[in-house]
C-alpha cells in the first residue's frame, strides 16, 4: 500500500531570502540621517510611495530643472573588499549634483537605489549615511529611495548604487557654454583624488603590481588613498554663480579632461591646456608608473588632479579664482579659450609632472 506523502510546508518571502523585517529596520535607522539633510521645498518624509517637492518654495520665477543619474562604477569593489562603507555615498552624490552643477542648477533633491542579495542592515545603514552627508554638502534633500534585496543576483556581501537628483536654475542663468569666446580664461579646481571614474584601469593597475591596499603612500595606505570620497563644488560654485558671469563648466569625470571638456565648446573654438599649471597628485603617480599608463591615457581617463573647469571672461579670472579659493577651493590657471577648428578640441601643453 503506498504511503502518501505529508504536504511541503508553506513558504514565506523570507525562506526566498527577502527579509522584509530587516528593510523596514533599515527604514527606521536611516531616518535621522534622512531628516538632517531637509530643506525649504520638502514636503512628508521617508516611507511614501513617492517623495514630494513643492518648487515655489524655491521662489525662482522661470525655472528650468535639470536632471541627473549616475553610480560610482568599480569603486564599489575596492569599497568591498575593504569593507569601507561610510564614504562611497558621498561618491554617489557627487557624481550626480556636480553634474547638474555646471548647467548652473543649484541641486533639489537627491533619490538613492540600493541592491544587494542579502540586506546587511548595518552595511546599507553606512551606506545611505554617506548618502546624506553628500546632501548635506551639496545642501539638497535626501528626498527618498529604494533598497531591493535580490537573492542570487549578487554575490556575497556585495551591492550596487545607483543615484538620482534634480536640480533648479532660473531661465536666463542657465549655463550651456553658448558663451564661450576666444579669449576666456580656463580655471581648474582642485580634485580630492581619483573621485569615481576609471576604476576598472585602477583595479587592473593594483592586479598586475601585486600592490597591497595596505602598501603605504605617503603616510596613508593605498587603499586609503583610492576611497577618498568625490569633491562635491556645490556651494563654492553656486557662490561664484551668484557673483560673476561664468561661460562654462566641465565636470571631469569618465573620459577627463580630453573627452569631458569638448562636450561645452561652441564650434570653432578649442581648448589649450596649460599641463605645467598644477602637479599631478601623487596617487596619479603611482598608478602612472604601475601601470604603466601613456599621458595621453591618464588624461583620457582620470581627472589627474582637476575635477572641474571653469571659463570665464580673462578680466575676471583672477578675481573669481580668489572668491573660489577663499570658498575651500584649490584653484589653477589652466587654459585659455582658443578660435579654430579641428579634430583635437583640446590642445594640451608641455607634460604633466
Amino acid at each position: 500500500m503506498a504511503t502518501m506523502k505529508s504536504p511541503p510546508p508553506p513558504l514565506s518571502y523570507r525562506d526566498a531570502g527577502v527579509d522584509i523585517d530587516a528593510g523596514a529596520s533599515l527604514v527606521e535607522r536611516i531616518k535621522p540621517a534622512a531628516k538632517s539633510t531637509m530643506r525649504p521645498g520638502v514636503m512628508g518624509g521617508l516611507g511614501g510611495f513617492g517623495g514630494l517637492f513643492k518648487l515655489a518654495a524655491t521662489n525662482y520665477r522661470d525655472p528650468i530643472l535639470v536632471s541627473s543619474t549616475d553610480g560610482v562604477g568599480t569603486k564599489l569593489k575596492l569599497a568591498i573588499e575593504l569593507n569601507q562603507h561610510a564614504t562611497i555615498g558621498i561618491d554617489l552624490v557627487a557624481m550626480c549634483v556636480n553634474d547638474v552643477l555646471v548647467q548652473g542648477a543649484e541641486p533639489l533633491f537627491f533619490l538613492d537605489y540600493f541592491a544587494t542579495g542579502t540586506l546587511d542592515v548595518a552595511t546599507a545603514a553606512s551606506v545611505i549615511e554617506g548618502i546624506a552627508e553628500g546632501c548635506r554638502q551639496a545642501n539638497c534633500a535626501l528626498l527618498g529611495g529604494e533598497t531591493a534585496e535580490m537573492p542570487d543576483m549578487y554575490a556575497a556581501k556585495h551591492y550596487d548604487l545607483a543615484g538620482f537628483t534634480v536640480g533648479v536654475v532660473e531661465a536666463a542663468r542657465l549655463i550651456d557654454g553658448s558663451r564661450i569666446a576666444p579669449g576666456d580664461a580656463i580655471l581648474g579646481l582642485a580634485s580630492s583624488g581619483v573621485h569615481s571614474n576609471g576604476y576598472s584601469l585602477v583595479r587592473k593597475i593594483l592586479a598586475r603590481s601585486g600592490m597591497p591596499l595596505v602598501h603605504d603612500l605617503d603616510g596613508r595606505s593605498l587603499g586609503e588613498a583610492l576611497m577618498v570620497p568625490t569633491r562635491i563644488y556645490v556651494r563654492s560654485l553656486l557662490a561664484a554663480l551668484a557673483q560673476f558671469e561664468i561661460h562654462g563648466l566641465a565636470h571631469i569625470t569618465g573620459g577627463g579632461i580630453t573627452d569631458n571638456l569638448p562636450r561645452i565648446l561652441p564650434a570653432d573654438t578649442l581648448a589649450e591646456i596649460d599641463l605645467t599649471a598644477w602637479q599631478l597628485p601623487r596617487i596619479f603617480k603611482w598608478l602612472r608608473a604601475n601601470g604603466p599608463v601613456e599621458n595621453s591615457e591618464m588624461l583620457r581617463t582620470f581627472n589627474c588632479g582637476i575635477g572641474m573647469l571653469v571659463i570665464v571672461q580673462r578680466a575676471d579670472a583672477d578675481t573669481v579664482a580668489a572668491l573660489l579659493g577663499d570658498l575651500g577651493e584649490t584653484v589653477y590657471r589652466v587654459g585659455t579659450i582658443k578660435a579654430g577648428r579641428q579634430s583635437e578640441r583640446v590642445v594640451y601643453k608641455g607634460q604633466l609632472v
